[in-house]
């Protein structure tokens, strides 16, 4: 994808529609920022993903209702290349529904493997999501953000002077 791709909302959810990896990035309450990759699915307009209550991701999210996310382009958490990827932001919440959970692990479940988790394996999943105390966090995008990537044609000094980084642009999530 190029710069003048995804300029438009429908471009931009159409990007976060089809990858499903992500990197959280959030505040920590006595320590720097942080970040973990997460796979995700969509739920209407909200990005969600798991965590354990007790991890750090959920914890932001009390603290602060909000993070951010950085889509990361390629097919199973592989990465394209040269690497693309939109940052979004937005207002996140914590779901603790079990059925919610259990639902969307078996929706990320598919994802992770690339297969299809039969229905059988929802008590084991299940028992899993409580054992381990895991939450859904939904996060609504406000607002994204895109740097196009530069890549060089080449390896000679032609062109290396083709490659011109441009300033990325934040933009609404929604018209």
């Amino acid at each position: 994808m190029s710069e003048i791709e995804l300029v438009t909302p429908a471009l931009r959810r159409e990007f976060v529609e089809r990858n499903h990896t992500c990197v959280v990035g959030y505040t920590r309450s006595s320590a720097p920022p942080s970040m973990s990759i997460v796979h995700y699915v969509m739920d209407g307009d909200q990005i969600v993903f798991l965590t354990m209550a007790e991890r750090q991701k959920a914890k932001a999210v009390k603290r602060h209702g909000e993070l951010s996310i950085c889509v990361l382009d390629g097919p199973q958490g592989g990465l394209s290349w040269p690497p693309e990827y939109i940052v979004v932001d937005g207002d996140a919440e914590i779901e603790t529904d079990m059925e919610y959970v259990v639902g969307t692990a078996m929706r990320v479940g598919e994802i992770m493997t690339g297969n299809p988790i039969p229905e059988d394996a929802e008590p084991f999943v299940r028992d899993m999501m409580v054992r381990e105390n895991r939450v859904a966090i939904k996060v609504s995008p406000t607002s994204t953000f895109h740097s196009p990537p530069v890549h060089p044609e080449g390896d000679d000094a032609e062109a290396a002077e083709k490659m011109v980084h441009g300033l990325g642009a934040r933009l609404p999530w929604a018209d």
